[in-house]
């Protein structure tokens, strides 16, 4: 079983990343899923998004949780029985969970050249840092991208926009934490962020 990385961020905070190479089959066989699960499951047409939707059971598995123990809000956030949060993400051949006493996100993206066309969609404050020019700026942008896709996560509020109310502090890659902020609505919240890359794969996520 490829759990590929366990990260004790603090003492109420974990987060755990697969690597996803085992067959469909392989992965559905020792899962006991709810009738609702297994439904969502058979109804997608992709066999990668079956893979990480049966991957992030596994590491529930890890966690010491079972599908059971995992439901959805009417906005689509993932919430445990017991009350801690949770965070869920995959992205092709990886997945990755994040739990805490606190409310957390986390995302996990292909380091991809085409988010440079999109990122003036996602990007407004944090083009005064960023350098065009530079070798590390698609892989920048994907930090950004996966801090604010994990801040979106978080909140679960319909109508943030991650152009206009988040925001990412200048960073480097060897400090592989930042600061974030969420302005909206007249209040101000401010998150530690953290990062890192492998195999072309950048994971972020977001803790109060």
């Amino acid at each position: 079983m490829p759990l590929y990385k366990s990260i004790s961020v603090n003492s109420q905070t974990t987060v755990k990343i697969w690597k996803i190479e085992e067959s469909y089959s392989d992965l559905l066989q020792p899962l006991d899923l709810k009738p609702q699960s297994l439904e969502r499951v058979l109804g997608m047409k992709s066999e990668l998004h079956q893979r990480g939707f049966l991957s992030v059971r596994h590491l529930l598995h890890e966690f010491g949780y079972t599908d059971q123990d995992l439901f959805y809000d009417d906005n689509g956030k993932p919430h445990l029985k017991d009350g801690k949060h949770i965070s869920i993400t995959h992205s092709f051949t990886f997945s990755g969970v994040i739990v805490s006493d606190k409310e957390v996100g986390i995302d996990i993206e292909m380091q991809r050249d085409k988010i440079a066309v999109i990122a003036h969609k996602f990007v407004d404050y944090e083009f005064n840092y960023l350098d065009k020019s530079a070798d590390d700026y698609i892989n920048k942008l994907t930090v950004i991208w996966g801090i604010k896709e994990s801040l979106y996560k978080l909140f679960a509020t319909p109508g943030m926009l991650f152009k206009e109310h988040f925001l990412v502090i200048p960073f480097t890659f060897d400090d592989g934490e930042t600061i974030a902020w969420i302005d909206y609505k007249g209040r101000k919240y401010r998150y530690n962020t953290a990062f890192l890359e492998f195999e072309g794969f950048t994971c972020a996520y977001v803790v109060p």
